[in-house]
């Protein structure tokens, strides 16, 4: 919609105050509000606001930034009172010069999505976050307790937990998101609602709008909602699978075809073998907290192993089977992404190394059907020349910082606000005792 139709669409929708927002380089929302009052004057001139207060925005001597509205990313936030009804609109963020601001995540995906843009080709994702509800035991800390008790894809007449995702679903709808189902995973308390997929810029503000969607309703049944990546020891931990093709303005998806025995076209090929060749240095994007690297481990379905297979889920990459006649649905499910990932970033690093892939036309290599790779010795993957993702986000953060394919697409500011933050979490983490560590050692040492 356009500016004169939002100002309709507010005024149709009865709401009182507008949430402009934007995330910072963790994937964190941030918000100013205005009143409706102030919207046309917003829409013509943008809102000012002071970056420095940011982390990693801007210092003190250049603090000025403008927030520029996008009124096709509208929506009433459901679970605000009737008589404070709120709707959110996204913004991009830009310095007084009027140029974009380069330490904007969603500014760096629209900028490399205008490369592919200009080759008239579409980026689109359906990413599958996952997230586990637990009760309030604590007034402060909350110690994990699942909500229910349920199994994968689970089902009970008397299952609170699902009259709680059936309102988070609906909730979605009502913020123009495509819903397509939701179920129970895995571990006990967990969780997952799958949405239709979309550009790569949609997706991103569609995660964005899941995350604090599903924290606000769980909080109005004093559940804490959370899409932490491991969030409980011995059970599976919480991903965000990316299902990624590339489609031509025409709608015709150019990952597809049908004379090849996998049904992928030249360039899904070479995009994935960009993928396969970077996967250790974007893990640190896509992976990009502490707790990210105690979910990728052996044993818990989480992908390790740099490879790709159509049968086989240990693989980094996996091929959905093709069912004939849905040519569109021919995609890569890349597994290795988590939900602490901020989704703009992620989706802009999967793109570059893709492309890189494309452009440089390298070679996929053979896939890893019909082998569990968990159940390899180290030695047998040696052999086959199978790599594994970094287990630590310290080792993770080396591989970022030395590749310049990731970097490049990022940016200079984004990747020292990046490596600060994060080399910040190395450190606290590696200095923290807990009480692992207590219950271990204080006696015995």
């Amino acid at each position: 919609m356009d500016n004169k139709e939002l100002i309709l669409r507010i005024k149709e929708d009865d709401v009182k105050f507008i949430s402009l927002q934007f995330s910072d380089v963790t994937g964190s929302v941030k918000s100013v509000d205005i009143t409706t009052e102030r919207l046309p004057s917003a829409l013509e001139d943008g809102v000012w606001f002071d970056g420095s207060s940011v982390e990693g925005f801007a210092r003190v001597q250049e603090s000025d930034m403008r927030l520029v509205l996008n009124p096709e990313t509208y929506a009433v936030l459901p679970w605000s009172p009737d008589e404070y009804r709120r709707a959110r609109v996204f913004c991009d963020i830009y310095k007084p010069d009027g140029n974009p601001f380069e330490g904007d995540p969603r500014g760096v995906l629209k900028k490399i999505l205008k490369i592919i843009d200009e080759n008239g080709w579409v980026f689109n994702i359906g990413p599958e976050p996952e997230f586990f509800l637990f009760k309030r035991n604590g007034s402060e800390d909350t110690h994990p307790v699942p909500y229910d008790v349920g199994g994968y894809f689970d089902f009970s007449a008397r299952d609170d937990a699902t009259l709680v995702r059936n309102e988070l679903m609906h909730a979605l709808i009502e913020m123009g998101l495509d819903v397509e189902m939701g179920h129970h995973e895995v571990a006990r308390g967990q969780h997952e609602i799958d949405f239709r997929y979309g550009d790569a810029l949609r997706a991103a503000d569609n995660v964005i709008t899941m995350k604090y969607t599903v924290k606000a309703i769980a909080a109005k049944y004093d559940l804490v909602a959370s899409f932490m990546p491991k969030p409980i020891y011995g059970v599976n931990g919480s991903g965000m699978h990316a299902h990624q093709s590339i489609f031509s303005k025409d709608g015709d998806n150019l990952f597809f075809d049908g004379h090849d025995e996998h049904h992928l076209s030249e360039m899904a090929y070479k995009f994935m073998a960009g993928q396969l060749k970077h996967a250790r240095s974007m893990s640190a994007v896509l992976a990009p907290t502490a707790n990210s690297y105690k979910r990728l481990v052996p044993g818990y379905e989480a992908p390790i192993y740099i490879g790709w297979a159509q049968t086989n889920r240990s693989a980094l990459i996996r091929l959905p089977r093709y069912t004939p006649g849905r040519n569109k649905s021919v995609r890569l499910e890349l597994r290795c992404p988590d939900p602490s990932a901020n989704p703009y970033l992620a989706f802009a690093a999967m793109l570059a190394a893709g492309l890189d892939g494309i452009d440089n036309d390298l070679v996929c290599p053979e896939p890893l059907n019909n082998l569990n790779i968990w159940n390899l010795t180290k030695e047998e993957r040696e052999e086959r020349k199978i790599e594994s993702l970094p287990g630590s986000l310290a080792e993770a953060m080396r591989q970022f910082e030395s590749n310049d394919v990731i970097k490049s697409a990022l940016g200079p500011v984004i990747c020292d606000v990046f490596s600060r933050a994060k080399w910040a979490e190395v450190e606290e983490y590696r200095t923290r005792v807990t009480d692992w560590e207590i219950s271990r050692y204080l006696e015995l040492a």
